[in-house]
């Protein structure tokens, strides 16, 4: 009997077009769209389903419009008798996670992401900062690099996304010179990301006094199964506990490799990544080639699950 982790994306796995299949073919993703229209107060439906790529790309919409999509096939899954035995997301994902686990309501974890998604975007126009993609060096020398280039501004780990995969974030000048100093440390490849902030860095600072009053209001139940925490990579079921890991989660980095060892240490063996696009299946794919993994967030793959859960 498999034993199933549903893993939810964060930012950079939007698309346009995201969602238009399962609004056409599933009368709850219909309903579930109408209800994240009136609490956002903007047609997300339309920015999801057409962009332009633009908006969907504004942080004040791609983290409503990935919490909706993975919500959605949540609870797809569940109406087809799949529940999970746990879950986790990466960034904005957790909220999605906790959603999939019973914590906390659709609507009620929706006004919280709004606010998180409008705070996160403020503080990228507030706070310009940058992230890059470090491709080839360990978990410690990445440590070492962001050490060193913060004698020239704010840098630090921000993903350690997979063995040799991290993502630093900070200010322009920190980042940079943290690209030069990884290239010197012996990176394969390093990368400026197209980022519209230096997320999990202190430059989210801005995004703090609403976040944290919004989460101490969230009404957040004892989940139906852990929920593996970023900021630790431990599973969590307490609220008062799951509540503190997501505040830290906004300044701290995501330890999405940890996360995924974690979860087949605990027995998870088939990973489903709930929402659009497949970032998440590449990245369990790399840390642990044992597992089973695949994307279900379209109609067509939700509909052709059996072979998966045999």
């Amino acid at each position: 009997m498999s034993v199933i982790a549903f893993l939810c994306p964060g930012q950079a796995s939007q698309v346009v077009g995201m969602g238009k299949d399962l609004f056409d073919a599933f009368p709850e993703a219909r309903e579930r769209f109408q209800q994240a229209d009136e609490i956002m107060g903007a047609p997300l439906s339309q920015i999801c389903f057409e962009g332009p790529e633009e908006t969907l790309k504004q942080t004040k919409y791609t983290q409503p419009a990935l919490f909706v999509h993975s919500a959605i096939a949540a609870d797809i899954l569940t109406g087809k008798g799949i529940s999970p035995a746990m879950t986790a997301g990466h960034s904005l994902g957790e909220y999605s996670a906790l959603y999939a686990a019973g914590a906390v309501d659709f609507d009620a974890a929706l006004e919280v992401v709004k606010v998180r998604g409008e705070g996160m975007q403020f503080s990228g126009e507030t706070n310009p900062g940058t992230m890059a993609a470090i491709i080839g060096l360990e978990e410690q020398q990445v440590r070492e690099v962001c050490e060193k280039a913060s004698s020239a501004g704010i840098v630090q780990p921000a993903n350690f996304n997979s063995p040799g995969q991290v993502v630093i974030s900070g200010s322009v000048a920190g980042v940079q010179r943290g690209m030069e100093l990884a290239k010197e440390a012996g990176a394969k490849l390093v990368k400026q990301l197209v980022v519209s902030g230096a997320f999990h860095s202190p430059l989210m600072e801005p995004a703090r006094d609403s976040l944290f009053n919004a989460l101490d209001n969230l009404h957040i139940r004892t989940p139906n199964c852990p929920v593996y925490a970023n900021v630790h990579a431990k599973p969590l079921t307490d609220p008062d506990d799951i509540r503190q890991a997501l505040k830290e989660q906004l300044l701290a980095p995501v330890l999405w490799m940890h996360t995924i060892q974690a979860m087949v240490a605990d027995g998870g063996d088939t990973f489903l990544e709930i929402g659009p696009g497949q970032v998440l299946t590449g990245l369990s794919k790399r840390i642990d080639r044992s597992v089973q993994s695949a994307a279900v967030g379209t109609a067509d793959a939700l509909d052709n699950l059996s072979g998966l859960l045999e």
